[in-house]
């Protein structure tokens, strides 16, 4: 099977306008992303996926390749089913053009786990990591996912589920890293949102609300994803401290 990445990068953000475009180092961050992107094995080509010019200009001055597409678009994920229309790709991975130290191997591992999988009907794998702090369990911006013993996803939220009534009980995080087999993107992209997403805003109930079964893969991510220009502060101390002398 072929596999393709799309990276979905919007200009117009009501948190951050020009995200994809603000630099850490001397790069803008989506070039940070496209770099580890590419490192990943189970990737053969990947793409940018935007609806602005500015940022496909800069994609060819960095000699990263890009499709363009409607600004109309409700969720990442509907980008990215619309670039799956004209890849030639039997799975689209989908990875969030904020998270500029995304590691190759949890691309691996996510695209690898949807490619081996037996279970029947498997729309899609989504990554996910342990929540550490209790800050990051009760912060709304963290989604946070429950899954069965086989590993499917049951349900996420943006609350801390599952709720500690009798006992401590563990969180999970979320990551915005996908691996779409492209016949679950077309039914993505023909299928409405339902009332679970559009009250949590988590576009994997697209799938879960319709009986298509999710695969949770364990990865080594600490999350680390920038959505506010405070976010941006923190990723370039990460940087610097990486790449300090």
């Amino acid at each position: 099977m072929k596999t393709a990445a799309v990276i979905p990068c919007r200009y117009q953000s009501s948190r951050f306008e020009g995200k994809p475009l603000a630099t850490i180092g001397d790069k803008p961050m989506m070039w940070h992303v496209y770099q580890q992107v590419i490192k990943a094995s189970s990737i053969e080509i990947a793409y940018i996926a935007t609806d602005n010019t500015e940022i496909a200009r800069v994609c060819d001055e960095l000699g990263m390749l890009w499709i363009m597409t409607s600004d109309r678009h409700l969720t990442g994920t509907d980008r990215v089913a619309e670039c799956a229309q004209r890849l030639d790709a039997d799975v689209i991975v989908n990875i969030q053009g904020d998270e500029p130290f995304i590691l190759p191997e949890s691309i691996d591992s996510v695209t690898n786990a949807l490619l081996n999988s037996k279970i029947s009907g498997l729309a899609a794998t989504n990554g996910y990591s342990s929540i550490t702090s209790a800050e990051d369990a009760s912060d709304q911006g963290v989604v946070k996912v429950m899954f069965s013993s086989s590993g499917c996803a049951l349900a996420y939220s943006r609350l801390p589920v599952p709720l500690a009534f009798r006992q401590p009980a563990p969180h999970f995080r979320q990551l915005g890293l996908y691996a779409f087999h492209k016949e679950a993107l077309e039914f993505f992209a023909r299928t409405p949102q339902g009332p679970i997403e559009c009250a949590e805003s988590v576009e994997m109930y697209r799938f879960v609300e319709h009986d298509q079964p999710v695969l949770m893969v364990p990865v080594d991510e600490s999350g680390v994803a920038v959505d506010t220009p405070a976010d941006l502060y923190k990723a370039r101390q990460i940087y610097d401290q990486l790449h300090r002398c």
